[in-house]
Order: structure tokens, then C-alpha cells, then sequence
């Protein structure tokens, strides 16, 4: 983006109206480089260093458009815009759900599972990213109802496994056992419930389940649920690697 009017850059940001934007360069609140700028039509170059030195109340300026936010889900949110309930978009400041493009989940975590999720605002790195084409491996930890019988790494692994409604077999996945009860699983789609409906297939019931990874990133350990932080260039780029 560059040569963009003030007024419409901090809009799409979720900063206000522009005309509220116009009012609150005029009451000296917006400032380049430390100083105030005065008339929101400017337009201004969008660089990559623009947050550090643009602020707005003295705070300095939001991530720019095409951030991509690494988050702990917690169990208990969901991951639409639209469902009932707490959602993970509570979770991150206010005016960044006013943002526009807005920012969404790369697919879905459902209400119970936790773990890694990641949100941005750029359609093309979400597509990307949950392409089939990519083949992009998440893996999952989790606990089941029932002792493992053996046999499940052998039909996940497959690629003839069909789950219950579909025609269309299952890509091989990567199943590591833990324990009689633990598992970890690895897959590259992303269809309704899968991790679910795949021990399902095998006779079992899903109690706990939590995204570990995605691609070349792991959630930290030391991340808590409900933390989040914005991925530089180099952490997005391990999504593919």
C-alpha cells in the first residue's frame, strides 16, 4: 500500500470513522515521525516501518494490514464471526475486530479443542495456507476414551479411510502413540471434525484434543491459553517449510 490518505488507512484499521479520524488529527492526536499531523487527507507511503513512526494517542501505530497472529486457543471459544458465545476475536484488542479486511482463523478449532491457531487479515496467505494443494501437516494431541487397539496407526495410514457421509477417502496421516490412551496425530486436510470423526471410525471417542503444530511452527510451551503474538516474515515463512 502506498500514497494512502490518513484517514482511510486508519479507518480500515478500525480506529474510528474517517470523519472521526479527521477529528482526532485535528485535535493534534495523530503524529509522523513526532509530529502532529494535522489534516487526515494527507496521504502518507505505507512502509513497512510506518508503526514506529506513526502514533495515535502517543501509542504507537497497529500492525499494519497483512498481520498473522499466533494464538493458545483456549477451550470454551469458538472461531467464527457469527456463533453464539465467546469467541478468540474477544481475546484480541478491541479495534482490531473492526478492522477491514477483518481479521479471521486459518480454519477452525472447534469449541473443545485447544492449541495452536493462527488468525490473519491477508485472504491469500489464509488460502494459501489451507489449500489441500499444500498439504500443510497439524498435528494433534489426543486422549481417548478407550485403550488404543493398535490397529488404528495401520487404518490412518491408509488412505482408504472413509469417514461417516463422505465418499472421498482420507489423505494418510501419522499416528505416534503416547500412551494406551494418548496419541498423537498427523494430518494434511482439514475436513469438519476430522481428528474426531477419525477415532470415531476406529471405534473410539476423542476426550481431549489440542493442536500442537502447524506447518514448520509449534506452539510454544511456555505460551498460556489465551496468549497470542504477531508472527514476524521469517515465522510465517516456517508455516511452509
Amino acid at each position: 500500500m502506498k500514497g494512502v490518505r490518513v484517514d482511510r488507512l486508519l479507518s480500515s484499521m478500525g480506529y474510528g470513522s474517517r470523519s472521526e479520524i479527521a477529528q482526532m488529527a485535528k485535535a493534534g492526536r495523530i503524529a509522523l515521525e513526532g509530529a502532529p499531523l494535522l489534516n487526515a487527507a494527507s496521504h502518507i507511503a505505507v512502509t513497512d516501518d510506518l508503526p514506529s513512526r506513526m502514533t495515535i494517542d502517543g501509542a504507537p501505530l497497529d500492525p499494519l494490514p497483512g498481520m498473522v497472529i499466533l494464538m493458545h486457543k483456549p477451550i470454551g471459544l469458538v472461531c467464527s464471526h457469527t456463533e453464539a458465545g465467546p469467541r478468540v476475536y474477544d481475546i484480541l484488542p478491541d479495534r482490531w475486530r473492526r478492522r477491514v479486511p477483518p481479521i479471521s482463523t486459518v480454519g477452525r478449532l472447534d469449541k473443545q479443542t485447544s492449541g495452536l491457531l493462527l488468525l490473519t487479515d491477508d485472504g491469500a496467505l489464509l488460502h494459501r495456507i489451507i489449500s489441500p494443494k499444500r498439504e500443510i501437516r497439524k498435528t494433534y494431541r489426543a486422549t481417548v476414551s478407550r485403550a488404543l487397539t493398535g490397529s488404528e496407526g495401520a487404518l490412518f495410514a491408509s488412505g482408504q479411510l472413509l469417514l461417516n457421509g463422505e465418499t472421498k477417502p482420507l489423505a494418510p496421516a501419522e499416528l505416534e502413540v503416547v500412551s494406551d490412551t494418548e496419541a498423537l496425530l498427523t494430518v494434511v486436510e482439514g475436513r469438519y471434525h476430522q481428528v474426531r470423526r477419525m477415532f470415531a471410525a476406529a471405534g473410539n471417542h476423542v476426550e481431549t484434543l489440542h493442536r500442537e503444530r502447524v506447518g514448520g511452527l509449534v506452539l510454544p510451551p511456555d505460551m498460556a491459553a489465551g496468549d497470542w503474538n504477531l508472527l514476524a516474515a521469517h515465522e510465517v515463512a516456517a508455516i511452509f517449510d
